[in-house]
């Protein structure tokens, strides 16, 4: 397997961003709203975007100075005049309109009328925010860090938000935001983005809620499996203990293992091949006590 290593300090800004930015990926958007000393608004999404404290509550992105010409884009201007900002999170519905506000238009133009979307006024901080985004907050900036000199550099904006506003729809039973209600979008590298829906969202125990015995603990004929991949070994690895022996027996008789056990009697290298393919479908399906106890019939004897 060939490896291409790359010296940032050997390619052009151009290259290497497009290199990174197709790696580190997904990116979330920070939809941001800023208006000038004037009053005038501005629009334009940023997917180098994260959420970085709770307590405070703290956003951070990063409006790069552009390439070509080392200059800064209006968002980080307005937010030195100001120190305010609304960040909307965009979803699929208006993925178009958000991408057509990226467009740079000139100083005062306003992106909102631009893209079609509906400025709605907030009410602690002066920029307005997105009525067609389910969620946005209203933040001032704490303040903005310059990262480099030359075209390319960043700056971290850094926000505290002050006001958070979530549509109900976003929201389940239990009042925590469900994705799939969300439908948001996520960046990736040139013109790709992600959808954050469907089956693109899965579901994993966190490892915090039970303290796992690990990899290095699995049985040697399991670990060593050419079947089970190494995200198999980690869900078993998340568990804290073995099942207990006479349960493994009871569960030669359900029908499913029973089947196989039957089937491939008089074939033992196969027969464990075929377990073992039947404990990844468990694991696959999230059964994993029972994926133990069929991968555990397979220990030697």
């Amino acid at each position: 397997m060939s490896i291409r290593t790359i010296d940032p300090r050997a390619v052009q800004a151009s290259e290497l961003y497009g290199l990174m930015s197709g790696a580190v990926v997904p990116r979330p958007i920070a939809f941001a709203s800023t208006a000038d000393a004037a009053g005038r608004v501005n629009l334009s999404p940023f997917s180098f975007f994260n959420l970085f404290s709770a307590k405070p509550p703290i956003l951070v992105f990063s409006p790069l100075s552009r390439m070509r010409d080392n200059t800064s884009k209006h968002t980080l201007d307005n937010i030195l005049a100001t120190r305010e900002v609304v960040i909307n999170i965009p979803t699929y519905a208006i993925v178009e309109q958000m991408s057509l506000a990226s467009t740079e238009y000139a100083q005062g133009v306003d992106e909102f009328v631009k893209s079609g979307l509906t400025p709605v006024p907030s009410e602690l901080v002066s920029p307005p925010r997105v009525q067609e985004a389910p969620v946005a907050f209203e933040c001032r900036v704490q303040d903005v860090v310059r990262l480099g000199e030359e075209g390319g550099a960043g700056n971290l904006v850094l926000c505290e938000v002050v006001l958070m506003h979530v549509k109900e729809t976003v929201l389940d039973e239990q009042g925590k935001i469900d994705p799939q209600q969300l439908d948001a979008v996520a960046r990736l590298g040139g013109d790709y983005y992600l959808r954050a829906s469907g089956d693109s969202i899965f579901q994993l125990p966190k490892p915090t809620r039970t303290k796992g015995m690990g990899v290095d603990q699995l049985p040697d004929f399991i670990r060593n499996s050419e079947v089970l991949t190494g995200n198999n070994l980690a869900r078993l690895g998340n568990t804290p203990a073995f099942p207990m022996a006479e349960e493994v027996a009871a569960f030669k008789y359900d029908p499913l293992v029973s089947y196989t056990l039957n089937k491939y009697k008089s074939e033992p290298d196969r027969l464990r091949k075929e377990l073992e393919l039947l404990g990844k479908k468990l694991l696959e399906d999230n059964r994993v006590e029972e994926a133990w106890k069929v991968l555990l019939l397979n220990a030697p004897s």
